[in-house]
């Protein structure tokens, strides 16, 4: 059994994003704002962060800074995984626009994160992105302690929790395929 400390990325900076036309896949170039730099400053040192064996991380900028300001403190290297990514809006990443996206996200919040039977939708499953979120945790369950930096939506559809704040640090246990989590806030 492992212990995660799920750390959502610090508060993002979209401003360059949109200043450079970067829509659909664009979205993960968006950095961390200098509050999100301090969120995450305050959260590297949480005692609870200095034992891990690995910090795990989103491929998407905000996520990546947050993991080397952790790392810079507590001295645990970083790791990539490519299935920690956000929750895709439109699996084709074509939108054009942040309106789209947001009609999109609207789309999945009112059939609440399921396509309608026997119809495909343009945004990640509700279903979709927890079976990839198994996919991680069960890499990691060998661990003892793992921190995953990555995105509230993502760490909500593994833990069921309602919201997750940026630079926030959630505890959970995880046995291949089941988690149990705490709120921990920062």
């Amino acid at each position: 059994m492992a212990l995660f400390y799920l750390v959502r990325h610090g508060d993002a900076n979209y401003e360059h994003m949109f200043e450079n036309g970067f829509w659909g896949f664009g979205r993960a170039f968006a950095t961390l704002s200098e509050k999100g730099k301090q969120q995450a400053e305050i959260t590297a040192k949480d005692a609870r962060l200095k034992n891990a064996e690995l910090i795990a991380s989103s491929p998407y900028t905000r996520a990546l800074q947050t993991a080397q300001i952790i790392s810079r403190e507590t001295g645990i290297r970083v790791e990539v995984d490519i299935d920690l990514h956000e929750w895709m809006p439109d699996e084709t990443n074509q939108y054009k626009a942040s309106e789209e996206s947001f009609a999109l996200a609207r789309e999945f919040t009112e059939f609440r994160g399921e396509y309608p039977p026997g119809e495909k939708r343009r945004w990640e499953s509700l279903s979709h992105m927890r079976k990839r979120m198994i996919r991680v945790a069960d890499k990691y369950s060998d661990y003892d302690k793992v921190i995953l930096v990555g995105h509230g939506m993502v760490f909500r559809c593994l833990t069921y929790i309602e919201k997750m704040n940026p630079a926030e640090i959630i505890e959970c246990t995880y046995q291949k395929g089941q988690a149990e989590c705490e709120y921990s806030f920062t």
